[in-house]
């Protein structure tokens, strides 16, 4: 097995709140839209896409019920301090509840932290350390 996301699938119970955090707060474009999953536009990374919780759960075998960190961060790695501060704001006014404010981070590098309406939990970074940073923009 490779070192590779096909693509992400989040499992939201409120699709349409879910759609509007993302496409109206931060900006994703929809690229397919079948009713019982999401997916936005990727620019070439792995896609996101939304599922019914429910759903979802169900087609991995697994209870939809569940509370507190599920141990899964996503991480969006910026190229400067700046958009850290800007992708927050973005995301704050859009609806999520920020868990960390930007800031200096213990290993040296500028970040935070926020939840989704969902409680997906988004992670924020950027560093000038290092010339292979994965970033997403």
């Amino acid at each position: 097995m490779k070192a590779h996301v096909s693509s992400i699938l989040l499992g939201v119970r409120d699709m349409d709140r879910a759609k509007r955090f993302y496409t109206d707060g931060l900006g994703w474009t929809i690229k397919n839209d079948w009713g019982i999953s999401v997916f936005f536009a990727s620019d070439g990374a792995s896609p996101v896409g939304f599922y019914g919780r429910e759903g979802l759960a169900d087609q991995v075998g697994t209870s939809p019920d569940g509370s507190g960190f599920s141990g899964l961060v996503l991480t969006y790695v910026v190229r400067s301090q700046a958009r850290v501060d800007e992708v927050m704001a973005e995301a704050e006014k859009a609806g999520a509840t920020v868990l960390k404010p930007a800031g200096p981070l213990p290993w040296g590098g500028y970040g935070g932290t926020f939840a989704d309406p969902e409680g997906y939990i988004w992670s924020l970074g950027y560093s000038d350390q290092g010339e292979d940073q994965p970033y997403a923009e």
